[in-house]
């Protein structure tokens, strides 16, 4: 009596589990369609109202996709059809997706430090202004660098010293770019760019060359540009630029090989740096109308100049990507560096990045991620980054989600800042993690 007793005890307890199981099966399935539903509205909302062209977008665990979509179109042609292959312009993203990556690894086996100096490690910075610089600085944006410079400037010009850009529309003005007009007289410097290809010489973009010759006054005016307070908050280009240095100087290797090693080990191949290398231009969705240097809808090539300068491959830009390669990394991060059994990255160095190590002093960045203070829209726990095409990924480990958002909303023009004044990618973030 007491073993068919307890044979039944037990047998309910296999039910009661199966039960237990398939609840939480139901649960998701469930928030996961009224997700979906939620998703598919705003997404019909900005296509009507013009926030952007075409989208992507994955939500996820850190084992698989619950939600992966594309919408709308390549521009507002209406021609090409937005597809799971097509590549977006990350943008700023690429700051987390190259770069800091690439440090995370080498920190991990212990061929940099966070305490290691610019000066240190890149020769031509020692006698400089910036040589005490750490990466630590760099990578949580502390080092008192200015925003950005607009390097490529200098490579244009006018006949009469007029200036390359107007606030009001005129004759001379014609072209608009941003929230400026540009002048129609532009002159470009033929000491350092060229319309056919030299030997030796950087492409830039599909049909011009960078003397690099140019590079030394690039570095000279990063050299000087820690012109705010160190130890503050001020998010900077140029920090990624030095980190760029830093570790290819430390490895002897191009960042893009050394991404490429990374997503390699992961088995992706819709991402990395100059699209046209490894995918069809059919493939890369368009961002801005450039009146001012490049003249041309950019397509298959970087949008962000600076990224531009140094042939597409930079720290602050030039990587391109779709949802579902960004949808591995995320379950990587998520996993504490580990996908599908293989540590990809030290589980120790995916938790200090990923920390706000400057939280008592009221800065919630991590390294090179970005954090947010806590608000309607993010916890603490929450990192990831955006970036300036209107591109977003976020993670949480707590609620095991993270939401990708891939869109072009600089096509045709920078100055469609829609999604941001409706705060678009944040309300579908808090939305896919309310549940919990």
């Amino acid at each position: 009596m007491k073993k068919i007793t307890f044979s039944i005890i037990i047998i309910s307890f296999v039910f009661l589990g199966m039960s237990f199981r398939s609840s939480k099966k139901i649960n998701i399935d469930g928030d996961t369609k009224e997700n979906e539903k939620y998703i598919d509205s705003m997404m019909a909302n900005a296509l009507e109202k013009g926030f952007f062209p075409g989208a992507q977008i994955i939500v996820g665990t850190g084992d698989f996709n619950l939600i992966s979509k594309n919408y709308g179109y390549h521009d507002y042609t209406k021609k090409q059809l937005v597809k799971s292959e097509d590549v977006f312009d990350l943008a700023s993203m690429s700051k987390v997706l190259g770069a800091t990556l690439v440090t995370m690894r080498l920190a991990g086996d212990g061929k940099i430090k966070l305490t290691d100096q610019v000066g240190q490690i890149v020769p031509m910075y020692k006698n400089t202004a910036i040589s005490n610089l750490t990466l630590f600085e760099l990578l949580t944006h502390t080092s008192g660098l200015t925003p950005s410079i607009t390097f490529y400037q200098a490579l244009l010009s006018t006949p009469d010293n007029s200036p390359l850009l107007s606030n009001q529309k005129s004759e001379q003005y014609p072209e608009p770019f941003d929230n400026m007009f540009v002048n129609k007289n532009i002159v470009y410097d033929s000491k350092y760019l060229s319309f056919q290809s030299k030997e030796n010489w950087v492409q830039i973009y599909k049909n011009m060359w960078l003397n690099p010759e140019f590079y030394p006054s690039v570095y000279e005016r990063i050299a000087t540009a820690n012109t705010n307070p160190r130890g503050k908050y001020l998010y900077s280009d140029l920090n990624l630029l030095l980190v760029k240095q830093m570790i290819e100087t430390k490895t002897v290797k191009k960042l893009d090989q050394l991404t490429n090693e990374i997503y390699t080990e992961l088995g992706i191949s819709k991402i990395g740096y100059n699209p046209l290398k490894w995918t069809s231009i059919e493939n890369v969705m368009p961002t801005e109308v450039d009146n001012f240097f490049r003249k041309d809808t950019i397509k298959g090539y970087v949008h962000d100049e600076a990224a531009a300068i140094f042939g597409g491959v930079s720290g602050n830009a030039g990587l391109f990507a779709n949802a579902e390669s960004i949808a591995v990394i995320c379950k990587m991060l998520m996993n504490n560096g580990n996908y599908k059994g293989k540590q990809i990255l030290k589980a120790k160095v995916v938790k200090e990045f990923t920390d706000s190590p400057l939280a008592k002093e009221g800065i919630y960045r991590g390294l090179g991620f970005d954090k947010r203070k806590p608000d309607e829209f993010f916890t603490k726990d929450d990192f990831g980054h955006t970036g300036f095409t209107g591109t977003f990924f976020f993670m949480n480990r707590n609620t095991n989600r993270f939401l990708i958002i891939l869109t072009n909303r600089v096509n045709p023009t920078r100055t469609n800042r829609l999604m941001y004044k409706d705060d678009f990618s944040a309300k579908i973030w808090k939305q896919i993690n309310k549940v919990y």
